[in-house]
């Protein structure tokens, strides 16, 4: 919890539904929208985050004597959120959103192509806050066969794992129903790299949201950025869609590497059967998830994924990848 100083009695309570850097839309607990802010930089001092308020953040603040503007004063205790490691500025994090009920991230085997590396770097910081995750393979209508087996084999991956896996286009209405029935009444967060369809998935299950979509860059097969800033929408159904910006890469941070293990499910099931306590699972004589992978039991590419992972390699190309 994060407390900035505050002698004034007008103290109200509200959620972070839009974050601009400067600027915080508050939606109060009657349901009306201010802007708030933080005040001065010595405030900030201590928190590693590049935004220590996040959308989703249920905070207090102080209306002003404008009476039209607020200034935060308290983030009071989050449930879980996604972090990742800040792009520009390695020893500092971001905070993508909070207090969410479930993760929708899209993946699209085409126009971009998401790796499984950062599928599974995702899923680690998911799985480290208790944030469960469902994965929508998307832009189905755009495959071929090649990418259909492929698709397919990633889902047994990841189903065999725990993580529910659909296939959705996300234009088509029918194709989504299903998550429109499963988010009434919740908070949850679309995250995936630019161009897998996030916005143009959120304007189909909330038509009246009317947000902005993008074109594919032709040049890197990757999707252009509409969404700068993250963003709550309330739905008429109830519940409340988290729509973030693209994201080209997951750096993982403040991660124990001794734990790590544990955030990979098949990993964790096992461990008690390795012969040393501390097994790192990499170079050890007896180790259960070797002998797991070596017989089939994990998948290559996810062992693969978690020695990049122990190893601190956060490239976008992978030893071996599923789509090889």
């Amino acid at each position: 919890m994060f407390n900035f100083r505050s002698n004034s009695k007008k103290l109200k309570k509200g959620t972070v539904i839009k974050s601009t850097g400067s600027w915080y839309s508050v939606m109060d607990e009657a349901g009306k929208r201010w802007d708030c802010r933080i005040r001065g930089k010595l405030r900030l001092a201590g928190i590693k985050s590049t935004n220590p308020v996040a959308v989703g953040d249920h905070i207090e603040f102080e209306i002003e004597s404008d009476e039209e503007t607020g200034v935060i004063k308290k983030i009071l205790p989050r449930k879980n959120y996604i972090i990742r490691k800040s792009i520009n500025l390695s020893k500092r994090s971001h905070i993508l959103a909070a207090n969410i009920d479930r993760v929708y991230l899209l993946v699209t085997l085409v126009a971009p192509q998401t790796q499984t590396g950062f599928i599974d770097r995702f899923l680690v910081t998911a799985e480290a806050y208790h944030i469960p995750v469902t994965l929508l393979f998307n832009k189905i209508d755009l495959y071929t066969q090649v990418e259909i087996d492929a698709m397919e084999k990633l889902k047994k991956i990841y189903e065999c794992v725990g993580y529910p896996c659909e296939t959705i286009s996300a234009k088509r209405p029918e194709s989504v129903a299903f998550i429109r029935e499963e988010i009434k009444g919740k908070k949850v967060m679309f995250g995936g790299h630019s161009g897998v369809g996030k916005s143009t998935l959120i304007n189909t299950l909330a038509p009246d949201l009317n947000l902005r979509t993008g074109e594919i860059s032709e040049s890197h097969s990757s999707g252009l950025h509409t969404t700068t800033f993250a963003e709550m929408f309330e739905l008429e159904t109830g519940g409340f869609i988290i729509d973030t910006p693209g994201i080209r890469a997951f750096g993982l941070i403040d991660f124990d590497k001794k734990i790590l293990s544990h955030y990979f499910p098949e990993m964790r099931d096992l461990l008690l059967e390795c012969k040393f306590n501390d097994c790192q699972h990499m170079n050890e004589p007896k180790c259960a998830i070797k002998e797991a992978f070596y017989g089939d039991e994990i998948a290559e590419s996810r062992y693969l994924n978690y020695l990049n992972m122990m190893e601190d390699d956060e490239s976008e190309t992978y030893r071996k990848d599923i789509y090889k």
